[in-house]
């Protein structure tokens, strides 16, 4: 569904990427893992076109999209759900959901919604609420909700657990899981162990480089990968 090739990116003079290159199989869950500033995020942010790449192939559905508009790009079917959040605070949780709809022209909006709120009770609970003042795993099951409305065939997560308590954690992980029975996932996260038992295939990032990949359950066992990202079970 997704293939990479070569793809550099750079903020001003510093190069981010350095020629990354991976594919993302239909039906599949890949992660990018890596330690902070490894350019797991901009290799995101490249791709859905919130960071224009300085060079390189990005193709989604056999068509090139690189340096593609972020709106052209969620309108072919890939949604990102950034780090950190980012909801419209000023807007209710509700008007956030259907914002994520906004490519859209067909007739089951509504329905999609209704989805929503059966699949994260507590956004229909909260519909009318300001989205800044939900708690921060209730944000990020919003962020969640407003990419699904889009019909995603690809959806990103960028460290989707960033920044939440551990049983919060859990529960986002659980969504993901069921998630990736209906809808190619690319995920981003520097917990390294719950990407890896969640992923079919995983690619190692370091210094803006691809420095290892191979299924995520060869890449649990490998001592290297333990020794730099897992650590000992706790």
């Amino acid at each position: 569904m997704l293939v990479v090739r070569d793809l550099c990116s750079s903020y001003g003079a510093i190069a981010a990427l350095k020629g990354v290159s991976f594919e993302v199989p239909r039906g599949s869950v890949v992660a990018l893992v890596g330690a902070n500033g490894a350019g797991k995020s901009t290799t995101l942010n490249s791709i859905s076109g919130l960071l224009k790449p300085d060079g390189g192939s990005v193709r989604f559905d056999d068509r090139e999209i690189a340096g593609w508009r972020a709106d052209k790009i969620t309108a072919l079917g890939l949604a990102q759900v950034p780090e950190g959040r980012q909801v419209l605070g000023g807007l209710t949780v509700e008007e956030n959901l259907l914002l994520g709809a906004y490519t859209r022209r067909d007739s089951e909006i509504g329905k999609d919604l209704d989805d929503i709120y059966l699949r994260f009770p507590i956004l229909k609970n909260r519909r009318k609420q300001i989205a800044d003042l939900l708690s921060g795993g209730e944000q990020q099951m919003l962020v969640l909700g407003r990419a699904l409305m889009s019909r995603p065939k690809l959806l990103m997560l960028d460290e989707p657990s960033l920044g939440l308590a551990p049983l919060i954690v859990q529960e986002v992980f659980r969504i993901i899981s069921e998630l990736k029975e209906r809808t190619t996932i690319l995920l981003v996260e520097q917990n390294a162990r719950k990407a890896l038992q969640i992923a079919n295939y995983a690619y190692v990032l370091e210094g803006g480089r691809v420095a290892q990949e191979g299924p995520a359950e060869e890449l649990q066992g490998d001592p290297k990968i333990v020794e730099a990202y897992l650590g000992r079970k706790t």
